[in-house]
C-alpha cells in the first residue's frame, strides 16, 4: 500500500464517488480507479461496490477507510515533526471552537508559547463535531472546546475551564430593566457571532427554545463584531460572560436575565490517550489548569503583531 493509493481511497470514501475524488485530488478518474484496483488486488478484497444509492463498502473496506486516515495522519505528522526537529523546533497543532478561539485562546497560547522557546503553536478553528476525526487522524494534536463523548476510548476529554453564555444589551433597552417577556425577546434583533452557525451548538439551541425568528437573527464574523453592533444600534447578543465583565461592571452593557437566556458549560481538552500523544500535548494539559493560565484565558492577551499570521479560519503563533 502506498500513500497515494490510501489518499485516493480515503477521498473516495469521504466524497462517495471516484469522480468527485479525482476532481479534488487533481487526477483523472482512471488514475483514482487504478489506485483502488491496486489496493483490491493487494488486499484480496473488493472494498466497495457501486449501487443505485451510491457506494456500498465491505467490512474490510470500512476497516481500510479507518486505517487509511490514521496512516496518512501519521505520515503527515511525522513529516512535520522531522522538519521541525531539523530546525530545532517543535510544533503543537491546536483545534478550537469559535468561542474558545476568540475569547480564551490568545491568552493561553501567548503564555504557553512564551514558556517554550522551541515550540511553535498552530491554532485552527473547526466545528466541534469534527474534533474527534481531527484527533484520530492526527490532523491536530489537541482540540479545545465543548467536551466529547466520555464513553469513547479512542480519545480522552479533560475539563479545564467553566464558563457562562449570557445575553446582554445596551442600558437604554427596555429589557435591561424589565422582565423579558418571550414576545418582547422575539421582537428584538439578535446580533450573533459565528458560533450561532452551528446547528447543534448552545446558542442555536437557545434561539430555537426562545423561538427567535430567523428574520431577527444576524450573524457576524466574530462575537466582538456582534457586540459592537449591539452597542451601535441596539438589540441583544449572547456572549461568553467573562468577555463582557468589564462592560457590565461599568454599566456600558446590561445583563438580561430570564429563563433560557443563560447557559453554563465547561470547555474540555480533547486528545489521544496518554501513551500515544506527543510530549507538548501533555505539557499543555498540565499547564492549562494552573491559576496563571486560567487568569490569562479569562483576562485575555493580545498576540504581538510580529507573531500574528492570519489565514482563513487559521491563526498561527510561532
Amino acid at each position: 500500500m502506498t500513500p497515494a493509493q490510501l489518499r485516493a481511497y480515503s477521498t473516495v470514501v469521504r466524497l462517495g464517488s471516484v469522480r468527485a475524488a479525482a476532481r479534488e485530488l487533481g487526477m483523472t478518474d482512471a488514475g483514482v480507479s487504478t489506485h483502488i484496483a491496486q489496493l483490491r488486488k493487494e488486499l484480496d478484497d473488493p472494498l466497495f461496490t457501486r449501487t443505485a444509492s451510491g457506494l456500498a463498502f465491505t467490512p474490510g473496506g470500512l476497516r481500510l477507510a479507518s486505517r487509511a486516515i490514521e496512516i496518512l495522519g501519521l505520515q503527515s505528522q511525522t513529516a512535520i515533526e522531522v522538519s521541525e526537529a531539523a530546525h530545532g523546533r517543535r510544533l503543537l497543532r491546536i483545534a478550537a471552537s469559535n468561542a474558545f478561539a476568540e475569547h480564551a485562546a490568545p491568552g493561553l497560547i501567548d503564555l504557553f508559547a512564551a514558556r517554550a522557546k522551541d515550540l511553535s503553536v498552530e491554532l485552527s478553528v473547526h466545528p466541534t463535531s469534527r474534533f474527534r476525526s481531527l484527533i484520530e487522524s492526527r490532523a491536530v494534536d489537541i482540540a479545545l472546546g465543548p467536551g466529547q463523548d466520555a464513553t469513547d476510548t479512542t480519545i480522552t476529554a479533560a475539563p479545564f475551564l467553566k464558563y457562562q453564555i449570557i445575553s446582554v444589551t445596551r442600558p437604554d433597552n427596555p429589557l435591561a430593566v424589565a422582565a423579558p417577556h418571550p414576545a418582547l425577546l422575539r421582537e428584538q434583533h439578535w446580533m450573533l457571532g459565528p458560533s450561532a452557525g452551528s446547528v447543534d451548538g448552545h446558542i442555536a439551541t437557545m434561539l430555537r427554545e426562545l423561538a427567535i425568528p430567523e428574520s431577527r437573527q444576524r450573524i457576524f464574523q466574530s462575537d466582538a463584531a456582534a457586540l459592537e453592533e449591539v452597542r451601535r444600534v441596539g438589540g441583544i447578543t449572547p456572549i461568553i460572560g467573562f468577555a463582557v465583565s468589564a462592560d457590565l461592571a461599568t454599566g456600558r452593557l446590561s445583563h438580561i436575565k430570564g429563563p433560557g437566556l443563560q447557559i453554563s458549560d465547561e470547555w474540555c481538552a480533547t486528545t489521544l490517550p496518554p501513551d500515544t500523544r506527543q510530549p507538548a500535548v501533555s505539557e499543555l494539559l498540565r499547564f492549562i489548569t494552573t491559576p496563571r493560565c486560567i487568569q490569562a484565558m479569562i483576562r485575555g492577551s493580545g498576540v504581538g503583531v510580529t507573531r500574528f499570521r492570519p489565514k482563513v479560519h487559521v491563526t498561527l503563533w510561532s
